[in-house]
């Protein structure tokens, strides 16, 4: 059976769920949850180890997730807004607590764009997330347009695709890690693939 995380001897460097690297960072998002009959996705560093995970302990496209540690820590919960196509509102879980009186983030989908979201607060736009019609691929790009993190479909060292529900995701050096994840997140939950 092919494994669907990476092979721990091509990359000894530790890697953690930690906030930021120096470094480049390879993570595999497998589009399945951990918790039995859950919906969600679990995320694997370069060394084969759950390093998030997402899970909305509801139906399938349901209107609010949990995004994780690997030690079942809430660090972000998403709620899709009441009114609104496609708005998502992400806040920030500290020290078991959320900081309920504002969103850290908003993600819209941009109707005029087809797969693209902008994420921001108070109008102003910081990052966007650029998919691609009918494939799992994805890029997350700065204010700046630099590319943040980008994922695609991951292919076995023997180079066979091990399906649409498991991807490749290169987060670049000092990038949040778990904003990433939660953009990721968010992306998958808006086009229904969570």
């Amino acid at each position: 059976m092919v494994k669907i995380h990476p092979n721990p001897s091509a990359n000894t460097s530790s890697s953690s769920s930690s906030s930021s690297s120096s470094e480049k960072e390879t993570f595999t998002v497998w589009m399945k949850s951990l918790v039995c009959h859950g919906n969600g996705c679990t995320i694997f560093n370069s060394d084969g180890h759950v390093a998030f995970r997402v899970d909305n302990y509801q139906q399938r496209c349901s209107t609010k997730a949990f995004l994780m540690d690997s030690t079942g820590n809430i660090l972000f919960s998403l709620n899709r807004k009441k009114l609104g196509f496609g708005c998502w509102e992400g806040f920030k879980w500290s020290d078991l607590n959320v900081r309920m009186e504002k969103a850290c983030f908003r993600v819209r989908r941009n109707l005029r764009k087809g797969v693209c979201c902008l994420v921001g607060d108070d109008g102003y736009y910081n990052y966007k997330i650029e998919g691609f019609e009918g494939k799992s691929s994805l890029k997350i790009r700065d204010y700046a347009g630099r590319v943040m993190a980008e994922a695609t479909q991951k292919l076995s060292s023997q180079g066979v695709n091990l399906g649409d529900d498991v991807l490749r995701l290169t987060v670049e050096a000092h990038a949040d890690h778990s904003l990433v994840m939660a953009l990721v997140t968010l992306y998958g939950l808006i086009n229904n693939k969570l």
